[in-house]
């Protein structure tokens, strides 16, 4: 198998950073945005792009998804009968189907309940479900956590840091064989 050449390491070693310090920066704006949105807006589901995320809590879709799914959310304003959307009830956030459309009242009810919840209107959904990862929703909310946010910054800076020091030792061996061989040239003139 033919080694990498320096070149080669050293385009590698760019990359790599560059994927360390784009992860810090997407987890800590990430945050920041999602924090700010929360506390300024009341909103629990920030959708930059009209898209967001969110993991499944409870079991009232059972079937359809179930408790630590991950979900995507699209923002639209074009709602149909038996669409599973997310909406906003005060601070927490609700995954059902709409089951009736009513004018401007729309009521939605979880596949697992048995009674539909209060009709809400179109201002008060975020968006529909458009697609789903089961069970990684606890990666997410683990990532999502103060301590989460932490560690994926402490392991990045430390990847980061570490691949400098590699490099730093490198350029310090050659510039001891550089020193190195000043010393025996210097000796050769000498004599």
């Amino acid at each position: 198998m033919k080694k990498l050449s320096e070149k080669a390491k050293k385009r590698i070693q760019i990359t790599l950073r560059m994927i360390l310090i784009l992860t810090i920066s997407l987890v800590f704006g990430l945050s920041i945005y999602s924090l700010n949105a929360k506390s300024l807006k009341g909103d629990v589901l920030p959708m930059p792009f009209k898209f967001g995320f969110a993991v499944v809590m409870s079991g009232s879709m059972e079937e359809e998804l179930s408790v630590n799914d991950l979900i995507f959310i699209k923002e639209t304003n074009d709602y149909q009968l038996n669409d599973v959307v997310v909406f906003q009830d005060q601070a927490s956030l609700v995954v059902h189907r709409i089951i009736a459309i009513d004018g401007d009242k729309i009521i939605t009810m979880g596949d697992a309940n048995e009674t539909p919840d209060d009709p809400i209107t179109v201002k008060h959904i975020k968006g529909e479900v458009v697609g789903k990862i089961p069970k990684v929703g606890l990666v997410v909310k683990a990532i999502k956590s103060p301590i989460g946010v932490v560690v994926i910054l402490a392991a990045a800076i430390i990847l980061l840091r570490l691949s400098y020091r590699k490099e730093k030792e490198t350029g310090d061996d050659k510039l001891k064989e550089l020193k190195d061989e000043i010393r025996k040239l210097k000796e050769e003139i000498k004599k």
